[in-house]
Parts: C-alpha cells; structure tokens; sequence
C-alpha cells in the first residue's frame, strides 16, 4: 500500500478509463495476485460439484465405501484451502482498493496545492469536497474488477470445459446463456451513468452552497435573508434527492437483475439437465454436477454485472478526478529576478502607481475593481503589471510570492491553536523571525524563538488584537476552529491582518483590513499599521476615513480607472466624487 510519503506517480489524465488503468498499473503485482486468488477460488467452487459427482458415481451409488472417503476427503481439503484463498483474495483486494483510495487523495491533494490560490478561480468549494469525500471511495471500489472480475471470467471458461465432458448441448446453453444476461444488463449500465453524472454535479453544488451558509450565516441573520436562502437551499436538496431516487432507481434493476436472471437461467439449465437424467443420457452425479456448476455460475455473473455497476460509477468519478486533474495554474514563464531595490508597482489598465515606502489606499466606487487590481499586481490574474519597469509575468513566481503578499479579508484561517493560526502563511518574512541565521549553533535557538516571540506579540499589538488572545482560556494555545468560527467577524479580520504583518513582506496588498471593525478600533489599526509599516510598500482597499486620513497616497478609481490621485485632504477638497463616497454624503452623490 502506498506510503503517506511516497510519491505517488503522474496520474494519466487523458479520461476516466485510462486513470482507473493507471491505479492498476501502480500496484501490478498486487492486483496480478488479486487476479490469481480470485481465479483459483472461482475455480476451485466449480471443482466442488465434480468432486461431489465422483463421489457419489464412484463411490456412494455403487456402495465403494474407500472411494466415498477419498472423494469426500479431497472435497473437504478443496474447501479448507478455499476458505484460505478466499482470506487472501479478499485481503490483497482490500489493499488495492485502499492504495487507489490514498493514491487519488495524494494526486488531488497535490493538485490542490499545485493550482494553489488559482482553484477557487477555476472549480468551486464543492465540488472539490464531493471528489475527496465520494468520488475517491467510489474510484477504489471500482477496481474489484481486477480481482472477482478476472477471476469470474476464468471460471466461467473452467465450468464450460467441465460441462462439455458432461452434456455439449448443456455447454452451449450455458456458454450463450450467460453473455446475453450480461447484455440485457449493459444498456442499464449506461443509464446508471447518465444519472449519476447528473446527482454528482447536483452535489457538487449543493456542497458549495452549504459551505457557502456556514460561513454566512451572521451575515444572512442580520440582513433578515436566512429565510430566503433557507428556502432555495430547500429546493436545492429536494432537487438532488429526486435525483438521488432515479439514481436508485436504476441502481435497484441492475442489482436486482444481476441476481434474479442467473437465478433463473440456473432454474432453465437445472430442467433441461434433469429432463437428460431421466432420459439415461446423463448420470445422477452428472445431474448433481450440472447443478453444482449453474449454481456456482450464478457467483461469477453477479460478479460481472456488480463490477460492471462499480466499473460504471467509477468511470462517472474518474472524470470528475481527470477534469480537476487537467486544471492548470497560471503558467509561470518568468525568468528574471525581483528587483535588488524597493521599486513601484504600475498597473496600465487601471493606471495605478504604487510607489515604494509609501501607504497606498486604493478607493473604488465598486470594491470589485480595487480588488482586481490588486490580484493583477500580486500576479494572481494575468496583466501588465510592472515591478521596477519589469513586467510582473517575466519574473519567476517564487521570487513574487517571497516578496509581495496578498491578505484577503477573507482568506482561510487553519484549524490549529491560535498560534498555529497566525504563523501559518509562513512567507520568508516569517522565516526570518522564525529561522536563526544559517550556520547558527544551538545557542542561538533561544534568541531566535525570542525574536519570533516578540515578532508575534508586534503583529497582534499593530492589528489591536491583544484583547483577543487574552480572553480565550489558553491565549496563544487556545485550539481554534477552521476559519476560527468560535471568534466574531472582528475578530477573525484582526487575526487575518496579524497573520499578515506577522509574515512581513517587502510589499503587503491588503483588501478591506478593517471593514468589519468598530470606528474606536479601526483608527487605533490605521495608526499602529501606518507606523509598523514606515519605510515599506503597503496597500489598502478602503472607504474609510479613519483609514484614509493616515495613508500618504489615495487613489481614486472609476470604472477601475484611476480617476484622480492625492492625499486624502486634497482629494476632499477637489474631488466631488470622491468626497460623496468616503463622506457617505448622498447629496453630493446626487449631484
């Protein structure tokens, strides 16, 4: 089975099928060993009723008591030694279902992390739970196929040997007999696929949008609209539960049938074999055989229309895994490195000039837009961007993700300790609070965690977070929720902005700090962030005043556009626009 640490290979992304055939062929000597115990426990079943046939023609009907122990004695030994391959069959399939299972979480994972801030840009929230929480079980199941699957069709191959030495007329209804129960099935098979596509994209969306309530919920409790949502989230479910039933409904004819037809055909082939018995033409033994053999058929097509079901939903799976799998990120053919001195940001679409040293305030009459700019120069929308006269897509990634960050209001906080909370973007300039020079001995360990510590306390004190830490019952160590959903909406944007400052970046993108802030805490932020910040390239997005009032450039956009550009004061003072959108003066607004 695969190591948690192993490399788990290049997926073949290229369709459904050829991924399932590349889980197999990761593991080949497992799944051949899958293959070899299943065959030879099938065919080990249907050497059962020859055994039982010789036992009763040689010795119970002609009264050899030597030859009715011999007989029986190798038919108790056949079983022993089956119940041991059965054991093992079913263990090595367990483990070739488990190593497909953690082989695609590792493949997604790593895809996950490779897209990185680009996923949400290309695939939503849900449907990336629905492949790492059903898809990949579904994947794994699949692969029985290598295992009963192979060995059915030996088996199958076995019993029509056995039963052309019985009856041909009794071979050839069994050899035709099963393909066409097979065949009867397979239009159903494809049916199930339809429908199952259908209920897996429905689930994709109704995951995203119960990620989207939870998230939201003291949002949509105070505007009043937890009623109108709740009522489409309603539809939503009763939507994929109709669904779900014609899934089912499907799903129960091709169980249904993979056993009522064997069982029938077994009933078919059981008269005609009989109706040679009472004509001389066969044995009793052979009787007894034929129904031994038809009955143990009845395990190898139920195992076929059972791996074609699995076969079929894992093909609906593997495409959902193939398609997030041909997911790239934006390409990166930059070369160049960042340059060696604070240099200005200039985006030519919108015609901001973010100057180095300098606050920035970016002003929008539609937020959207200010944060589209900011996306074009931390180089997570393609643009123009330039950083010291170089475009932003000719440098290499690495080298703008170490030195130009960008903190969303609404990025995602880690389940963990709070500690873990804010050290987790763990940018180079976290490393250099956290990491003692190279080359440092050990005595120097203590002095490094006493920076860090002291860097810490500087990022909580600038974001005014200090109350926070101390009301939780452990401080720092206190365990958080994911996206710390045990804090207010306050709170969680004061954490995000330390978590920011903590990883202190050359320059620092920050979209709305300090919009879900009181008017007391939001100016002790903008003055402690103003002053932690001096002689550093920092940007905000903000209608604020108590934010604008401290920042050295503000500029104005319209339609995205730089519309004007100064200090807050003269912009007040000779910008109508501007003055009726910071001032939330709605008659200068008419005007």
């Amino acid at each position: 089975m695969i190591d948690a640490y192993e490399d788990p290979g290049t997926p073949d992304s290229r369709s459904g099928g050829r991924y399932l055939w590349w889980l197999v062929a990761r593991q080949p000597w497992r799944c051949a060993a899958g293959a070899m115990f299943g065959s030879v426990w099938m065919v080990l079943l249907a050497a059962t009723p020859y055994l039982m046939s010789r036992a009763i023609d040689d010795g119970l009907e002609p009264g050899d008591m030597g030859a009715l122990a011999l007989w029986s004695g190798a038919l108790f030994t056949v079983g022993a030694f089956n119940s041991w391959l059965s054991i093992m069959r079913h263990r090595t399939m367990t483990r070739v279902r488990m190593d497909a299972n953690f082989r695609t979480v590792k493949v997604v994972v790593g895809q996950a992390v490779r897209l990185g801030a680009w996923l949400p840009r290309r695939m939503g929230a849900g449907e990336v739970v629905t492949i790492g929480v059903g898809d990949v079980q579904t994947i794994s199941q699949s692969l029985t196929v290598v295992g009963p699957g192979v060995g059915a069709v030996v088996a199958y191959l076995a019993v029509a040997v056995l039963l052309l030495s019985v009856s041909p007329l009794i071979a050839t209804v069994v050899l035709l007999g099963i393909p066409v129960i097979v065949l009867l099935v397979g239009p159903l098979l494809g049916r199930l696929q339809g429908s199952e596509t259908e209920y897996r994209e429905r689930q994709g969306v109704l995951t995203a949008r119960i990620g989207d309530l939870a998230g939201g919920l003291r949002v949509l409790a105070g505007l009043g609209g937890k009623t109108l949502v709740a009522d489409a989230f309603r539809r939503d479910s009763q939507r994929l539960r109709e669904q779900g039933y014609r899934v089912g409904a499907v799903t129960s004819w091709v169980q249904a049938l993979g056993i009522g037809l064997p069982t029938l055909f077994l009933a078919v082939v059981t008269w005609l074999a009989a109706r040679l018995a009472a004509q001389g033409d066969i044995t009793v033994g052979q009787l007894v055989s034929v129904y031994g053999y038809v009955a143990v058929l009845v395990g190898p097509v139920s195992f076929w229309v059972e791996c074609g079901y699995q076969i079929s939903r894992g093909l609906v799976c593997a495409r959902r895994v193939v398609r997030f799998l041909r997911l790239e990120p934006m390409p990166d053919t930059g070369t160049r490195d960042a340059p060696p001195e604070p240099s200005a940001l200039y985006d030519p679409e919108s015609g901001v000039r973010v100057l180095p040293g300098r606050l920035t305030a970016l002003v929008a009459e539609h937020p959207a837009d200010a944060t589209a700019i900011l996306d074009r120069l931390a180089r997570y929308a393609p643009s123009n961007a330039t950083w010291g006269g170089i475009r932003l897509d000719d440098i290499a990634l690495p080298q703008i993700r170490e030195h130009i960050l960008l903190a969303d209001h609404e990025s995602d906080l880690f389940a963990g300790t709070l500690q873990d909370m804010i050290r987790s973007f763990g940018g180079a300039g976290l490393c250099r609070y956290a990491a003692p020079p190279r080359g440092a001995t050990s005595h120097n360990e203590p002095a490094a965690a006493t920076q860090h510590d002291t860097a810490l306390q500087t990022a909580l004190h600038t974001a005014a977070a200090e109350d926070i830490v101390q009301a939780l019952p452990h401080g720092l160590n206190t365990h958080m929720a994911a996206q710390a959903r045990n804090l207010s909406g306050g709170q969680r944007q004061r954490i995000r902005l330390a978590r920011a400052l903590l990883a202190a970046p050359e320059i620092l993108l920050t979209v709305e700090p300090t919009s879900a802030l009181d008017a007391h805490t939001e100016a002790t932020v903008a003055d402690r962030l103003r002053e932690a910040r001096h002689g550093r390239t920092t940007v905000v997005t903000t209608t604020s005043p108590l934010v604008l009032d401290r920042t050295d450039t503000v500029h104005y956009l319209v339609d995205g556009k730089v519309a004007a550009s100064g200090s807050h004061h003269e912009l007040l003072d000779t910008t109508p626009g501007y003055r009726a959108l910071v001032a939330r003066d709605n008659e200068e607004a008419v005007r």
